[in-house]
């Protein structure tokens, strides 16, 4: 093979116009989340589950939430197959386009009063074709940021992708917040609708940014060298199951605790704490803020000292954080609040995932890297971050609003996140030519940190 790209001299404009449409596309997703959350813990239980109680309707709300993320790693394993054949831009495109699409019919979708029970079906439907679309959104955008980055800056290029997430939690929120200043009646009645109708300015915003979007370098010079076409999946199931396996246990505490504190700590602190459905916005609004500043501080620190020793440090930390914050949580304290999510923000939501966004394409080889990424990602997307609200709101419902099981559950994924990231080994400045994955076993193959353009 010829001498590494990733090595090489690296087209600086190339490399900001991949980190600015892996921004913006992220931003996006992030976007849709996030007003999507929020609508369950605030609109949905009553526009789509009126004939229930409010517990009920809650925990039903939340199951569309999660059902989008059964059909994440549906859509990563199909887009992932793709995107290591014909190329990172081309699956960013499709799977943006499809995202934005999505949000933008749940804006018109009728209400259950309108349609009886074909209103929660569609709503299933919009969101099943939303987690289609995100399954490999995230996990394209890191594994293009890092093959396009000059060893050394890998960590706080690719954490610009989680300074987009920031940002469309920052958005989100702010379209919220303009929102809830409309009278009750209106809002329940066209208000929320623009809140995902208003997706469409994102979308067509980030689908200009990713059509002038440029291929990874790295993914040229591997598309030179095969003699044949390559046949991702059935190259990770045969050789990359370990590390997949690393990946799904790494992410499995950080989706957990990220997805609680996003979306179902909003409905505890407006159903138990009695928190003012006003200021919840604002604590996100104010938390992603933070966590995108921690993002690309972490993942810049990721470039001096490893990614394995900030990743260890920071889930370190978490597996001890939800205890604290529940008790924070419930005097009810709007400083105390803003701390506890803030925290939660800088560590959880967007700190520690800016550094798995280098991490994750570092730990695979060249052959099956998108979607090694995607397929652990977004695995242990479904058993952390998507049941995470619906097992939060059952544990609350059945022992009697008592945080204590939550603060368990939370704390028990994010120990199994830290094991996890202990036995991996560590990747800075690994050669991303390398076919083969990570092996703390054999000596990797490192680029010099003083490649620059």
């Amino acid at each position: 093979m010829n001498v590494p790209t990733s090595g090489s001299v690296v087209d600086q404009s190339k490399v900001r116009k991949a980190a600015f449409a892996g921004l913006i596309g992220t931003t996006l997703e992030l976007y849709d989340f996030v007003i999507y959350g929020t609508a369950s813990a605030l609109v949905f239980s009553k526009l789509f589950f009126p004939n229930v109680s409010p517990a009920a309707g809650l925990l039903a709300s939340f199951s569309t939430f999660a059902v989008g993320f059964l059909f994440r790693p549906i859509g990563g394993v199909f887009f992932s197959h793709f995107g290591d054949r014909l190329g990172r831009k081309w699956v960013l495109v499709t799977t943006l386009f499809l995202m934005g699409g999505s949000t933008l019919a749940i804006g018109i979708l009728p209400t259950f009063d309108q349609v009886g029970l074909l209103a929660p079906l569609l709503l299933i439907v919009c969101r099943s074709a939303q987690g289609f679309g995100a399954g490999a959104e995230q996990s394209g955008g890191a594994t293009l940021l890092t093959e396009s980055a000059a060893p050394g800056t890998r960590g706080r290029l690719a954490s610009l992708i989680m300074v987009g997430a920031a940002a469309g939690t920052a958005l989100g929120a702010l379209v919220w917040i303009a929102v809830q200043a409309l009278a009750p009646h209106d809002m329940m009645n066209w208000g929320w609708r623009l809140v995902f109708l208003s997706s469409i300015v994102v979308t067509v915003a980030a689908m200009i940014m990713r059509r002038k979007l440029d291929e990874s370098p790295v993914f040229e010079e591997i598309k030179q060298e095969r003699a044949e076409p390559p046949a991702p999946l059935k190259e990770v199931m045969k050789h990359g199951k370990a590390n997949v396996l690393r990946v799904i246990f790494m992410n499995l505490g950080v989706s957990t605790q990220s997805y609680t504190i996003q979306v179902f700590m909003a409905s505890y602190l407006i159903t138990v704490v009695k928190t003012d459905p006003k200021y919840i916005p604002i604590v996100l609004l104010i938390g992603s803020l933070c966590g995108g500043f921690a993002a690309f501080g972490f993942g810049f620190l990721s470039d001096r000292i490893g990614r394995r020793k900030v990743v260890s440090l920071i889930t370190g930390v978490l597996v001890l954080f939800p205890a604290p914050a529940f008790l924070m949580l419930t005097t009810g304290d709007p400083v105390a609040i803003m701390l506890v999510i803030v925290i939660g923000f800088i560590l959880a939501c967007q700190g520690v995932v800016g550094v798995h966004m280098s991490y994750f394409p570092e730990v695979f080889g060249s052959r099956y890297r998108y979607a090694g990424v995607t397929l652990g990602r977004e695995f242990s997307a479904i058993i952390g971050g998507g049941i995470a609200p619906m097992v939060c709101a059952g544990l609350l419902a059945a022992f009697g609003n008592s945080w204590v099981p939550i603060a368990i559950y939370m704390g028990v994924t994010m120990l199994v996140s830290f094991i996890a990231t202990r036995l991996t080994p560590e990747t800075l400045n690994r050669d991303l030519t390398d076919p083969e994955d990570a092996d703390a076993r054999r000596a990797a193959a490192v680029v010099p940190a003083s490649a620059e353009a």
